[in-house]
């Protein structure tokens, strides 16, 4: 059976995403033209534009299309705007903030992920103003500032070292807690000190490093 992934993606942004409360024109569009099927794992593909984590491998999993759809509505991002991506994964992220963006520096702590994801950013002439570097957040140095930060992946508190690379106004997107009852939250870098805002609850996958310690009960 062949499946129709345009109309698929339609769907998706019809009868999932919109629904969710994601109004914004310019993400919607973006969500309605990034091919999202390429950067589903091939076994995977039938399922690109389901109401589900797709996962990648390791314990990582695509988001589902409405939590991506929520995450890009958050940061508003505009045209002129640079993204710093924590964790990326498939690459369809990338994608969609390189749509929204002027440019997305993307890290990603595993080597064959980053490597995926440039392939299939390339294979479709995607993403030519994003560039992935292969990096461990939690350890990662840089002089240069953002206006948005989008975390992909889980952490049980926010690290001080994501919002340090926000510009003043910028804005990091990032859910935090513990699993199952995770909160996504959207901390803005105002003037006045951080202002964080709670967004929706979901429960994603840990960055790696980033789950809190276990619990021993005895």
């Amino acid at each position: 059976m062949t499946i129709d992934y345009t109309l698929a993606r339609e769907m998706m942004v019809e009868q999932q995403v919109r629904p969710w409360d994601v109004l914004d024109g310019r993400v919607l569009e973006t969500l309605s033209t990034v091919p999202r099927e390429i950067f589903v794992p091939e076994i995977h593909r039938a399922l690109a534009y389901a109401d589900l984590e797709i996962p990648l491998g390791h314990g990582d999993k695509m988001m589902k299309p409405v939590v991506e759809g929520r995450t890009l509505q958050a940061l508003k991002l505009q045209a002129d705007e640079d993204v710093l991506e924590i964790g990326t994964g498939s690459g369809y992220l990338s994608a969609c903030l390189g749509s929204l963006g002027r440019e997305v520096v993307s890290l990603e702590i595993r080597p064959e992920f980053a490597a995926a994801a440039r392939a299939r950013l390339d294979a479709r002439q995607l993403g030519g103003n994003v560039r992935i570097e292969i990096a461990d957040a939690l350890q990662y140095e840089t002089d240069r500032r953002f206006d948005a930060v989008c975390v992909t992946g889980a952490v049980a508190a926010i690290p001080a070292r994501f919002a340090q690379w926000l510009r003043p106004g910028g804005r990091l997107f990032v859910v935090r807690g513990h699993s199952p009852a995770m909160e996504a939250v959207l901390q803005v870098n105002d003037v006045n000190g951080p202002r964080i805002e709670s967004l929706f609850e979901t429960d994603i996958p840990y960055l790696v490093g980033a789950a809190p310690a276990p619990q021993f009960v005895f």
